[in-house]
């Protein structure tokens, strides 16, 4: 946001109650009486001369209309740690703790000069806020949708109290722990459920809420805001919640004690204008690129500048192609030997706004200002020593092809044609350094030519003496750090899943026994050794510890996956070693299904039921089934089975003295006479011979066994005995 305006200017950004033209402004500057405040008003430099005015002499409704108009939340201030000695605040908690200062910064600008109190500027802010009037980065708006007065208050009262870090807040991870479930009993119900589960994984919420309730009672002691009390057991939707945790939290654990080749097939291990008023240094620092005018024999490189404003010191990174870890690596150098700036200028290339040189801003606590687009003027100093190195160092390189097209067209045409046939390009303008060899050869002009020439903006001064003179505190950033913060990720995101295998790499697998497979990683891998890399939590706000991959290390890959198998057992055993002792005690009691019906017992109502008046109800069908088992009466025979009848009865009884036998053999009453006499042998358990048990069985399957059976039951006692 530009603070000094002249009178053209304010005349076309159109405030309300203000005039529209320059003239106006003029003649509204002079009834105000803005000339007499020497701190708000000044001559203004370069041709034309006239005044400039700063925006805090106009009209409180102006001065709101243009700060909402040109300010834009997401640039942080300077922050200092609370505790110098703690770690950096990554991740989700450090995003949170940078949107809440950049709020606060953008507040205490809004409201500076506003003919308000507090409450007012409060209430406008962040009624303007809400409505979105007032320009917010992305990232601050993801983080911070609404503001209110209140909390905006609380948030400028901590970091008053120099507390920035109890910025940083976790709303997911606030109250992990500290369910009902996870507390109770002093910990002992959350351990024998996980003991159950381990033991019966295949028992519902419901199940392991009845096994709970068998184990502890009807009720669960708790302690709520320090104060012990007791609890109905919960129902079992808590029950769903907390197993649903429980079980992605102990996966690996469960896994190896429920399914143990799943275990060992899928998780066993096997194998990031004028600023005069700019005094003191690193309060500014402007930053920009340009492909330099000079080939090297790898090809035309880019090369970044650095730019501090109070002292004109500059730093170069010289660089293949334009990237956002470009940027990063200027700004290490940078800070390596100036220290760590207030805020840095750039413009809005691709790769100044990534995310990754954001995210590098705002973990070191620098405000990044961006510049209009198509504005190069507002970053002015950058552009201008660029161009200073353009035309006083690299005109001198071997390779120089000129500042524009004509030119390296007549640095061509300086040879005839003769010559130039058959020559590649790096002849014809005779390439001869290397990328590294530049950039040695440009610090080197840095450091002793420019740094040490008079600068018209210095007052005649050189960049190294007044930087010298300067007795301003340098804010210093700890190398290691800052270092890792700029190891290049794996990927396009960083995050990895852990396997079996361990973490996948361009086709290479880094081994860590200390993360179990299912394991989201952050990874960012070590610039000076391939074989190694560093793996964090996904919010990269904890530190895992490094993988291997052995085959890149120069480790022999067989005595490496030996060791950390054993390194894997040994936590997987410690991980475990509770739950095998909680199945071995719920084994000792009775078993599952008695636990349940036990329970259920106990909540049976000790009530007898009274009697119910009853009256008897039938149908047609209900009186015909009631007479299954009872004997018919017998029917009339008909003539023929009359005759037949006679014939049996009569052969029945007859003497056998006196009957003339009409065929060898016995005759079929006779034959089943003898069936009806080893049946009745067999009935009173009296012994019979096995050649008559097998006729037996033969004859009950012929016709006459069973004509005979019919005609005896027919008759019942008139049957011969």
């Amino acid at each position: 946001m530009k603070d000094w305006l002249t009178a053209r200017d304010l005349a076309q950004e159109d405030l309300p109650h203000m005039p529209a033209t320059e003239r106006g402004i003029q003649t509204f500057a002079e009834r105000e009486g803005w000339d007499t405040h020497p701190t708000y008003a000044r001559k203004r430099q370069g041709r034309g001369g006239g005044m400039e005015y700063h925006f805090r002499l106009l009209p409180t409704l102006a001065q709101v209309a243009y700060v909402q108009k040109h300010m834009t939340v997401g640039a942080l201030p300077e922050v200092p740690p609370a505790n110098p000695g703690a770690p950096l605040v990554q991740g989700r908690p450090g995003v949170e703790r940078d949107a809440r200062l950049a709020v606060i910064a953008a507040f205490e600008l809004f409201e500076r000069g506003l003919r308000l109190n507090r409450q007012g500027c409060l209430s406008v802010f962040c009624d303007k806020y809400e409505m979105g009037s007032i320009k917010v980065e992305d990232w601050v708006k993801q983080t911070i949708p609404t503001v209110s007065r209140r909390s905006l208050m609380r948030w400028m009262s901590i970091k008053r109290l120099g507390c920035v870090d109890n910025l940083a807040v976790d709303r997911s991870k606030a109250r992990a722990g500290t369910g009902v479930l996870d507390t109770a009993n002093g910990g002992k119900v959350k351990a024998f459920v996980l003991s159950l589960i381990a033991h019966a994984p295949q028992l519902s919420a419901a199940q392991v809420r009845v096994q709970v309730e068998d184990e502890f009672g009807p009720t669960l002691n708790v302690v709520s805001k320090g104060v012990q009390k007791s609890i109905a057991v919960p129902p079992p939707r808590t029950f769903q919640h907390f197993l649903k945790g429980l079980k992605e939290n102990h996966t690996v654990e469960l896994t190896k004690l429920t399914n143990p080749d799943k275990f060992r097939s899928t998780m066993a291990l096997s194998g990031v204008g004028t600023l005069r008023h700019i005094t003191e240094p690193n309060a500014l620092w402007q930053i920009d690129a340009s492909p330099v005018d000079a080939l090297c024999v790898d090809g035309r490189h880019a090369i970044y500048g650095c730019i501090d404003i109070a002292t004109r010191r500059t730093i170069w990174y010289v660089s293949r192609t334009p990237r956002a870890s470009a940027v990063a690596l200027l700004i290490r150098k940078a800070i390596l030997a100036w220290g760590v700036p207030h805020t840095i200028k750039t413009d809005n290339g691709s790769d100044f706004v990534a995310q990754d040189t954001k995210r590098l801003f705002a973990s070191t606590g620098i405000t990044m200002e961006l510049s209009d687009a198509y504005s190069p003027q507002q970053k002015g100093h950058v552009e201008r020593v660029i161009k200073t190195f353009q035309h006083q160092f690299a005109s001198l390189l071997p390779g120089y092809v000129g500042h524009s097209v004509a030119e390296r067209k007549a640095i061509e045409d300086r040879k005839s044609f003769a010559d130039r046939l058959g020559q590649d390009t790096a002849e014809a303008f005779g390439v001869s350094l290397t990328g590294a060899q530049l950039q040695e050869a440009i610090d080197q002009w840095a450091e002793t030519m420019y740094a040490h020439a008079p600068h018209g903006g210095l007052k005649g001064k050189s960049p190294f003496q007044v930087a010298a003179e300067s007795t301003a505190r340098i804010r210093t950033i700890n190398e290691r750090a800052l270092d890792v913060l700029l190891m290049p990720v794996a990927g396009k995101n960083g995050i990895r899943t852990t396997t079996k295998f361990g973490i996948r790499i361009d086709h290479y697998h880094y081994i860590a026994a200390s993360i179990l497979p299912g394991t989201d990683v952050f990874v960012r891998r070590d610039p000076n050794d391939m074989g190694r890399v560093h793996t964090f939590s996904p919010d990269q706000g904890t530190y895992l510890g490094e993988a291997i991959c052995p085959e890149l290390s120069g480790v022999h890959p067989e005595t490496w996956l030996k060791a950390q198998k054993e390194l894997r057992s040994e936590i997987i055993a410690e991980k475990t070693a509770e739950m095998r002792k909680g199945i071995r005690e719920i084994m000792k009691g009775p078993a599952l299904h008695e636990r349940a019906l036990r329970n259920a017992a106990r909540k049976v109502p000790n009530v007898v039921a009274m009697p119910k008046r009853e009256e008897r109800h039938e149908t047609p069908e209900i009186r015909a089934a009631l007479q299954v088992g009872t004997t018919p009466e017998p029917q009339a025979f008909s003539p023929a089975q009359k005759d037949l009848h006679e014939t049996i009865v009569a052969e029945l009884t007859a003497p056998a003295g006196n009957v003339t036998p009409l065929r060898n053999g016995p005759t079929p009453a006779q034959r089943f006479r003898s069936a009806l006499s080893i049946e009745a042998r067999i009935q009173a358990h009296e012994p019979v011979e096995s050649e008559e048990t097998l006729w037996l069985l033969s004859y009950r399957d012929s016709a006459e066994y069973k004509v005979q059976r019919t005609m005896f039951e027919d008759f019942g006692d008139q049957a011969p005995g």
